[in-house]
């Protein structure tokens, strides 16, 4: 059963749908059910800010965004200022393109700007914020002329999920069934064995291992086109160096965490991205690799104390809110260690600071 036979843009009785086809079908692998939940969730509506039911770092402070573009900058000075073309997934409202394009705009970089986004709400506010950018659906829409200065943030943790459950009887996928109107995880019967790595294989049981095909195969598409163009991409999201076992899928509403077999499409699913995955899946198509490093020592490297001193100097009255902000961007107990960099770069392109 696909996706698109689950959720359709324009459905607003998405729970409805979900629960008619899985009765009829059977369960779902949750893969298919966080892909359904999310395609409808980011569709249908702007899910940042207060009033929303997440905040992200370019939300936080200007400052996030600026260090980013200025990251971006420095390599593409250091390769040789080559032509080049910035581009973003899921840039949210467009908040950390716009400050990202004005810090780089100061040092004489004015890239064409792509941005990949599929929902026309999110489409909307981005084109308020950066009115000069153009939109694909995915990396096949952008021209393959020129290097690519790439940033996805928070982008990998929204993108589907599979979980395999250790049991008795060996290691079996976790499937989404329905029970009248009530969603709930259930294990299917497929064995999965002889696809579990090595140091997991006897792992106690309840052990979970997720793995997300979709972030391989976006990795390695973007990866193919870095080493054929030349450029560098930013991957910025909460996550570990995997694989590992653990349960990281959860939901969050109104700013809450919420149970994410609920209310499927009205309420964000993400999940720990996996950064040593993504790493090796780079590097198999022949891309160089840097970190992941925490985003408290990225952002610090790059100068985030200085530049909140400015900010400061030149509205005073916000001192101690600037102050917040970007303790809040680099601080251990908030995004600073959760939060990881990974670099993704042609052959040849320099390392970025923050990586060595």
């Amino acid at each position: 059963m696909s996706e698109e036979a689950l959720v359709t843009a324009a459905d607003p009785a998405l729970a409805e749908r979900l629960a008619r086809a899985i009765t009829l079908a059977g369960p779902v692998p949750l893969s298919q059910f966080m892909g359904a939940a999310n395609a409808h969730y980011y569709a249908t509506r702007d899910p940042l800010g207060a009033r929303g039911d997440f905040t992200t770092a370019p939300e936080i402070s200007q400052m996030f965004g600026e260090l980013v573009g200025l990251a971006l900058t420095d390599l593409w000075h250091r390769a040789g200022q080559p032509d080049a073309r910035y581009v973003e997934y899921g840039p949210g409202r467009g908040t950390l393109a716009a400050d990202a394009l004005r810090a780089m705009a100061t040092v004489g970089l004015t890239p064409p700007v792509h941005l990949i986004e599929t929902s026309p709400a999110l489409r909307e506010r981005q084109a308020a914020a950066v009115p000069r950018a153009e939109w694909c659906i995915d990396l096949v829409g952008v021209p393959e002329d020129g290097a690519l200065l790439v940033v996805a943030n928070e982008f990998f943790d929204a993108l589907p999920i599979r979980q395999l459950v250790r049991t008795p009887q060996g290691w079996r996928e976790r499937l989404v069934a329905c029970q009248d109107t009530l969603f709930v995880p259930v294990i299917g019967n497929t064995l999965f064995d002889p696809v579990i790595p090595q140091q997991f294989a006897d792992a106690p049981v309840g052990s979970i291992l997720e793995t997300s095909p979709a972030s391989v195969a976006v990795m390695r598409a973007l990866a193919r086109r870095l080493v054929a163009q030349g450029g560098a991409a930013l991957v910025i999201d909460y996550g570990y160096r995997g694989p590992a076992v653990g349960d990281t899928l959860q939901a969050v509403r109104a700013h809450r965490f919420a149970n994410p077999f609920e209310a499927p499409g009205e309420q964000d699913l993400t999940a720990h991205v996996d950064f040593g995955t993504l790493a090796e899946a780079a590097a198999s198509e022949g891309a160089t690799v840097h970190g992941p490093v925490e985003q408290g020592a990225f952002l610090t490297t790059l100068g985030i104390a200085p530049r909140a001193e400015a900010l400061a100097r030149a509205a005073p009255e916000r001192a101690g809110a600037i102050a917040a902000e970007r303790d809040r961007l680099v601080g251990a107990e908030a995004m600073g260690r959760l939060f990881k960099v990974l670099c993704v770069a042609a052959p040849g392109w320099p390392v970025p600071e923050g990586f060595v």
